[in-house]
This record gives structure tokens, C-alpha cells and sequence, in this order.
């Protein structure tokens, strides 16, 4: 089963069950997939593109958290987190940082990097090595500094 049937069937089990939090969240996800398949022009997407769209989700999420943490809305902001949350359980288990560092240091040694200017060049080798993989991306970004900060020592 495809993650795109997988989450329509959790959508109908929800309305089923009437566990309303779940419910909307997903409906909101399958609105995002309806929009991409407008646009592609295609009648499914591929795993890999659903995962997408359910990160592009939990960042919303935990952005507007964040905003509404600021505007002293701690209910709005308990609601979102609860919403990424409940997605980030459709997204593969995260990377752990060791083999984040393995992977970081065979783009590093691969592009040939002499430090921080060629950040972007083992960005995108490392970005590369890790689609279809769950990685933070803030994580990632600063372990390459890390990363280059050390080779040009």
C-alpha cells in the first residue's frame, strides 16, 4: 500500500471513529495532496513527494506553534504541535546524528572541501546522500559548519 492510500485510509478511519483532531489534520494533508496532483497532473504521487508534503506540514505546524507561543496563545500553539506530532508518525525514523557525521564527512572528503565557502557544494551532496530519509534540516546545516569549520582549521 502507498503512502497516498495509507493516509487516505487513516482519514476514513478517523471520520469513522469521529476522532476529530486526527481527522482534520488529515483532511488538510489530503488537501495539499489534491493541489499537487492538480498540478502534476498525475493520479498518484510517489511516496517520496507525500513525504514532502508532510514535512512542508509539520514545519507549518510548528512555525505557527511557535508564533502563537508568541502571542501568548499557548492553546492554538498546543493544538499545532499536537497536529505535527500526529504527521511526524507517517514520516521514516530520523537519521541519528552519528551516521548524520558519516555521511557529512564522505561529502565533505568527496567534493573536497577546504572549509565554509564550499558549504553549499556539501549541502547538496549531503542533502542528496539523505532524500527519502528523515534528517533535520537545521541539524544537518550545522553539522556541516561543524563539519568544515574542522577541515579548514
Amino acid at each position: 500500500m502507498s503512502l497516498q492510500e495509507l493516509l487516505y485510509e487513516e482519514q476514513k478511519k478517523a471520520f469513522k471513529e469521529k476522532k476529530e483532531p486526527d481527522l482534520s489534520t488529515l483532511r488538510l494533508l489530503k488537501s495539499d495532496i489534491q493541489y499537487e496532483l492538480t498540478k502534476t497532473g498525475a493520479s498518484t504521487l510517489s511516496d517520496e513527494t507525500i513525504l514532502q508534503i508532510i514535512k512542508k506540514n509539520i514545519v507549518k505546524r510548528k512555525d505557527s506553534a511557535v508564533e502563537y507561543r508568541k502571542a501568548n496563545r499557548i492553546d492554538l500553539a498546543e493544538k499545532e504541535e499536537a497536529e505535527a506530532s500526529f504527521l511526524e508518525k507517517y514520516l521514516p525514523p530520523s537519521i541519528s546524528e552519528d551516521e548524520l557525521k558519516l555521511v557529512i564527512q564522505e561529502a565533505v572528503s568527496s567534493v573536497g572541501a577546504k572549509g565554509i565557502a564550499d558549504m553549499g557544494k556539501v549541502m547538496g551532496k549531503v542533502m542528496a546522500s539523505l532524500k527519502g530519509k528523515n534528517a533535520d534540516g537545521t541539524l544537518v546545516s550545522t553539522l556541516v559548519k561543524n563539519a568544515l569549520s574542522s577541515v579548514s582549521s
